[in-house]
């Protein structure tokens, strides 16, 4: 599994901060937006793309607020994400909806808690069963 990560420019320093974790925790990192100054829409699609060449990855995104990335994230076809500002919806977003990406907002989270919610997001499995209903709706929305 890579954990793919990218972010605009407001969440440039955040998005160094959660590397740093990931890298020290021993996860594969790919970032793909390391050394550019892209958009929050350029960003989220350079995740994506990655999150998408391997089933297990799973991608994070931060902009100023989390909302712009989500947006985008959501209109890409086969991508289930959320816009997470704590643990516990970052951990329930993988169980119950298989949640393949998460968005935060830097101006909303600040570092400690970002790496709550990384944690949080990677540790989650998803529960299949009677949530896959509502996956395989999500998934014939795009």
């Amino acid at each position: 599994m890579n954990v793919v990560i990218g972010s605009d420019e407001n969440g440039e320093n955040l998005k160094l901060c959660i590397k740093q974790y990931l890298l020290n925790n021993n996860y594969k990192v790919v970032d793909t937006t390391e050394d550019k100054d892209v958009d929050l829409v350029d960003a989220t699609l350079n995740v994506a793309k990655e999150v998408q060449k391997n089933e297990k990855n799973l991608g994070i995104v931060i902009d100023a607020y989390g909302a712009g990335s989500f947006m985008v994230a959501t209109k890409i076809k086969g991508m289930i994400a959320a816009e997470v500002s704590e643990e516990r919806s970052a951990y329930m977003t993988r169980g119950h909806n298989n949640s393949r990406m998460i968005t935060l907002g830097s101006e909303i989270v600040g570092e400690q808690l970002a790496i709550n919610i990384v944690k949080a997001f990677i540790n989650g499995k998803y529960d299949g069963g009677r949530h896959q209903i509502r996956v395989d709706m999500l998934n014939k929305m795009c």
